[in-house]
């Protein structure tokens, strides 16, 4: 499996601006520009697109991880906070709500910490990864 995704840039790092496609169109002249990913602009930015990532990816895995331990979650959500400090990605925070029913807290902590250790998306950032994960 391969998927692409493309990014033109024009100008000067400060004062030009991008624009981002994927190939499954979802993505499509989406705008992001220095202010965007470094100031409050409104546009989206690639910080934004991992933690997007990051999040899909975890909620999809810790329901497989579950749906193996033999529970069905009603609902999974995530939000990912990824952290950029001296222009490098250095953390992301997980933070987890989910409905899952029958399942005790320690299953639950088990199962989420075992989608934090291997989603692929985790696995790719190679960096410091937290989580808080609590049943509703």
């Amino acid at each position: 499996m391969k998927r692409t995704a493309t990014a033109v840039w024009n100008g000067t790092i400060k004062e030009g601006n991008g624009k981002l496609g994927t190939a499954s169109g979802v993505l499509s002249e989406t705008p992001y520009s220095f202010n965007s990913r470094f100031g409050d602009g409104t546009d989206t930015n690639p910080e934004e697109l991992i933690a997007a990532a990051h999040a899909g990816c975890f909620s999809m895995k810790l329901s497989g991880v579950l749906t193996e331990a033999g529970f069905t979650p009603e609902s999974i959500e995530t939000t990912c906070t990824i952290e950029m400090k001296d222009l490098a990605i250095t953390t992301a925070h997980l933070k987890v709500k989910a409905s899952i029913p029958g399942i005790d807290e320690a299953k639950f902590q088990e199962c989420a910490t075992d989608a934090k250790e291997n989603c692929p998306v985790s696995k790719a950032l190679n960096l410091d990864i937290s989580m808080d994960a609590e049943l509703a």
